[in-house]
């Protein structure tokens, strides 16, 4: 018997435990796999970023809206050459399966920020300034769906909805940009704010995000540190809520995930109790059981949650990342 062959048999010696253990480490890798994979794509844009770019985000998290207001009081922060604001629209195209990058911008300064990533044609710019059903789609999504310049195609959100109830926009191509860059993606659309902002059911005046361009990259943290300074009181949350919000969210998760986790090993206990009654009687879930588990729930919410709190805690408003 050779040493591959004894290793073998000594693994699946029990097969429950070598099944479980298998299960467990492929889960692991296959997060692992795909959470690598997000980061490396998320890294790549690095690579090509210009480098006297900004994006301004919600100090709470990226997902929190903006107010509109904020916007010209940042575009006026001196050391900024240019500004744009862009919302998350959540677009898919006739199913929910096709989903699709989908952006509400305001054109004009849109168009003027990302001119040097993306060939925005002269005539398809004036239109999407201009017409306020337009958008801009980009050369990958255009061919993938047949689409062309003059059609009308409706795009529906999984995220908004329409002041009578609609989920779907109806618009207009202006225009098909190409990329500048070899690594730039053009499978996205742009569409008006304008026309987004009025005719959804809610977060009326809200933005999701604003995009700079700085006047060099040696004023980047100059610019970001008065942005920073301008909104320092404007989120009304003390350093102590703010920690308090944040430990909480992950109390909340572990919870989530914890206590359906102990609802479904009691009904996996009760249908096998008596299978295996023989072999381990009184096998069962105890109140001492439960407690010890809402013990472990919420010291894995306080011992994950902490050093994102503080991370919060010290988050700027506006972050470096290149591009929006």
């Amino acid at each position: 018997m050779n040493d591959l062959l004894l290793v073998r048999k000594n693994l699946f010696r029990k097969k429950l435990r070598a099944g479980l253990m298998i299960a467990s480490i492929l889960i692991a890798f296959a997060i692992f796999g795909v959470l690598a994979a997000f980061e490396r794509a998320f890294n790549a844009g690095e690579d090509v970023a210009a480098a006297d770019r900004l994006v301004v985000v919600n100090k709470i998290n990226f997902t929190q809206p903006l107010p509109m207001a904020y916007f010209n009081r940042v575009r006026g922060v001196d050391g900024v050459r240019q500004a744009t604001h862009l919302n998350w629209f959540g677009g898919y195209f006739q199913d929910p399966k096709n989903f699709l990058l989908v952006f509400a911008v305001e054109p004009e300064t849109y168009t003027e920020l990302y001119a040097d990533d993306f060939d925005f044609p002269a005539e398809a710019r004036k239109a999407f300034i201009g017409e306020r059903t337009a958008a801009l789609v980009g050369e990958a999504m255009a061919a993938k769906w047949g689409w062309k310049v003059g059609d009308h195609v409706p795009i529906s959100s999984n995220i908004f909805s329409q002041k009578d109830g609609s989920r779907t926009w109806d618009f207009t191509i202006a225009g098909i940009f190409k990329s500048r860059g070899a690594q730039a993606n053009t499978n996205f659309m742009v569409f008006q704010y304008e026309y987004f902002n009025e005719t959804r059911s809610f977060l009326k005046d809200m933005i999701g995000w604003m995009a700079l361009q700085t006047t060099s990259p040696l004023v980047n943290d100059k610019v970001a540190k008065a942005i920073d300074q301008m909104f320092a009181n404007s989120l009304g949350f003390t350093g102590g809520r703010l920690l308090r919000l944040v430990l909480s969210e992950s109390v909340l998760l572990a919870l989530l995930g914890g206590l359906p986790g102990l609802a479904l090993a009691f009904l996996v206990t009760l249908l096998v109790r008596d299978q295996l009654a023989n072999f381990v009687p009184g096998i069962a879930l105890t109140p001492r059981i439960v407690l010890l588990g809402l013990v472990l729930m919420l010291g894995l919410g306080f011992a994950t949650g902490l050093v994102p709190a503080l991370n919060a805690f010290r988050l700027k408003i506006a972050v470096a990342l290149g591009r929006g």
